[in-house]
């Protein structure tokens, strides 16, 4: 957490050290970054993503762990991290990782990118129907595109001229029409149905 202190451009709001205080932490804090390690000492960070996916939308989750089973990568994801690096990086690298989140990237570690390849190829080999097209609204297609191209929550809204809360109305739809529960799943499930071609 040094890093982050240190960091010009970041500001550390809080840290917890077991489940429980994390789950009151993302009912405190509004934050636009959330690091989370899954081996806490009263139960699974899996718990916190969740909530803080539920409660803090726009806000980025990334999962930062010793664990690199597909269990808990996809457990991970699913629940709502846009992220999942092992704890080997450097310093400078994570800080580096924060901002690219934060900027709308999904860091992942090698190893871990490697897994969910496979896991998709896996999947695509054993689907046999055809991929159903979701129907988005035109305002919906238009948040989406700019979920792609990185932008946060504030941004869209100053580019389409709403409130942050109406964007993430919009953010809520779209996730519940792809079904999925993260940035990285919609952008991944959008491109599968072809609603990023046009």
């Amino acid at each position: 957490m040094t890093t982050i202190e240190s960091a010009p451009d970041m500001t550390l709001l809080g840290m917890a050290s077991t489940r429980a205080q994390g789950l009151l932490m993302v009912d405190q804090l509004q934050a636009d970054v959330l690091l989370v390690d899954l081996g806490l000492p009263d139960g699974s960070g899996i718990d916190v993503i969740r909530a803080a996916h539920m409660k803090q939308p726009a806000c980025n989750i990334m999962v930062s762990t010793t664990f690199a089973d597909e269990m808990h990568v996809m457990q991970s994801l699913e629940a709502g991290a846009s992220g999942y690096l092992l704890k080997d990086n450097t310093a400078k690298r994570m800080a580096d990782e924060i901002r690219s989140l934060h900027a709308g990237g999904s860091p992942i570690s090698p190893m871990i990118a490697r897994q969910i390849l496979q896991r998709f190829r896996k999947e695509d080999k054993s689907a046999t129907a055809p991929v159903s097209r979701t129907t988005l609204s035109s305002r919906e297609e238009e948040v989406l595109g700019h979920i792609v191209k990185g932008f946060t929550a504030d941004e869209i809204a100053l580019l389409l001229s709403v409130s942050r809360n109406t964007v993430l109305t919009y953010v809520r739809r779209i996730y519940a029409k792809l079904e999925v529960n993260s940035k990285a799943e919609a952008i991944y499930e959008a491109r599968n149905q072809g609603l990023l071609e046009k």
